[in-house]
């Protein structure tokens, strides 16, 4: 009985944490058939915006994502919409948003930021609900640096040569003796960071397949057909999850010079 407690709290923080990715993929499947049309002056990506900006207002005024944590989340949102603009713009056509938009930045529809920003928000509430602190946390320097390369290669891959592979080696590096704490009814348990970070790397490429699939944007492959979205775009969301991360566990919380980091609220 105490392990099936256990499961059902971890798979309802679980679901509390991850609410404002989950409320966007349900969105995003009941617009679908709103397709290119107008509706009132605006059109399907307009409305998915007004939802999302819904959305984070809930959470903040029912203060289940506090202000701290909404400023975190906005920051990621404006650097993943810098990345947006250059990897859609014409010359590069990394990916495309094939749908109109009255409020949108170039090729870009502002609802955009609001999918990373749901990356953000799951990070930011996981700390909290699960209590979360790290132990042999690498040194902040070592993670901003990794982290902030790892968000330039997106971009200058295009002109000098990309350095994914030592990105990922450096990560594997510098985590590979870090370790994740939480707590679920009382009880504390400790996990490796690498294959978590893998897991919900592999949870955000399935989110992906399910929003291409119904065209909140598309590959030039998918253009004419959709299909599955490759295995390789694993790894470009494993390093997307570093900056994320980075930027939630600097503003958020506190590291020791021993390696462990606690959230600012849990600190004595």
């Amino acid at each position: 009985m105490f392990y099936i407690k256990l499961s059902i709290e971890f798979i309802i923080k679980a679901v509390s944490a991850a609410l404002f990715g989950i409320l966007l993929l349900i969105a995003f499947a009941l617009s679908a058939k709103m397709d290119s049309h107008e509706f009132y002056g605006f059109f399907r990506y307009d409305y998915l915006l007004f939802y999302a900006l819904l959305i984070q207002v809930c959470l903040l005024y029912l203060k289940l994502e506090s202000w701290a944590e909404a400023k975190v989340i906005a920051l990621f949102h404006v650097m993943a919409m810098v990345m947006e603009i250059f990897l859609t713009h014409p010359h590069i056509a990394s990916w495309q948003y094939p749908q109109p938009a009255v409020f949108k930045i170039m090729t870009v529809p502002l609802f955009a930021g609001f999918m990373y920003s749901a990356v953000g928000s799951f990070f930011a509430r996981s700390l909290r609900l699960y209590q979360v602190s790290f132990l042999r946390l690498p040194s902040f320097a070592n993670m901003l640096s990794l982290a902030l390369l790892s968000y330039l290669n997106f971009m200058t891959k295009f002109f000098v040569p990309d350095i994914r592979n030592v990105l990922f080696v450096w990560s594997v590096v510098i985590f590979w003796k870090t370790k994740i704490r939480f707590q679920i009814q009382q009880s504390q348990f400790q996990l490796p960071m690498l294959p978590i970070l893998l897991i919900l790397a592999f949870i955000i490429w399935i989110a992906e397949n399910i929003s291409t699939f119904y065209k909140i944007w598309l590959y030039p492959s998918q253009v004419d057909a959709w299909h599955m979205v490759g295995w390789g775009k694993l790894g470009s969301w494993y390093l997307l999850l570093l900056l994320s991360l980075v930027l939630v566990l600097r503003i958020l919380g506190h590291r020791a010079d021993t390696g462990q980091w606690l959230l600012k609220e849990n600190e004595k």
